[in-house]
């Protein structure tokens, strides 16, 4: 997993409260025996017109924020069903982190375990935030993770909170396997000592 340390890049207003997981990832692109090629599905009704072509009103294709490495979202965003493929696209398209006043658990958890930033701000925050981004020339920021700061072009600083846990994690490039191996002596010691007092388990 790619670690999360300091990431500079555009960051694209989605504000809209609810954005589920089947607007993030439709239905239709859960169908693959492997992670490969989400990307396309990503907000796929909202980047296409009927005909195929992109949407130019849509705000991930146009000029000023294409390429973006962050998005400001409205509260609630991820809700709906469980679908890991949502953040697994999303990283596949470039993204992050998520800037907003609220996800959905199971959404949440999902971009923890998959190297994507979360980052919880007060509401009127985020709305401010929003602002700043919704033009292009401001929308550029940088996301500070040692520091836990969001920093603005006109020298604007946000500061936000993450538990120690998904920070180290994040930091180190680690999922919850590769976090679990960090303590192989130890459990090996441990399976050790449990069957040398238990052996009927072997």
């Amino acid at each position: 997993m790619q670690p999360f340390t300091r990431v500079t890049g555009k960051a694209a207003p989605m504000l809209a409260a609810n954005i589920d997981t089947d607007v993030i990832m439709p239905k239709q692109f859960l169908k693959g025996i492997d992670r490969s090629g989400l990307d396309r599905g990503v907000f796929f009704d909202l980047r296409f017109v009927p005909s195929g072509e992109p949407d130019p009103e849509f705000i991930l294709n146009q000029p000023g924020w294409q390429g973006a490495k962050f998005l400001v979202t409205g509260p609630n965003f991820g809700c709906g069903s469980s679908r890991e493929h949502a953040v697994w696209g999303l990283k596949q398209t470039g993204i992050r982190a998520l800037i907003g006043s609220s996800f959905a658990g199971i959404f949440h958890d999902n971009c923890q375990r998959n190297g994507v930033l979360t980052i919880v701000l007060q509401e009127a925050q985020v709305q401010a935030l929003g602002k700043v981004i919704s033009q292009a020339h401001s929308a550029q920021i940088e996301v500070d993770l040692p520091a836990q700061q969001i920093r603005l072009q006109d020298g604007r600083v946000m500061p936000f909170a993450i538990d120690a846990l998904s920070k180290d994690a994040l930091l180190s490039g680690l999922d919850a396997i590769g976090s679990t191996l960090q303590r192989r002596e130890q459990i090996l010691a441990f399976e050790q000592r449990h069957l040398a007092h238990n052996p009927w388990l072997a």
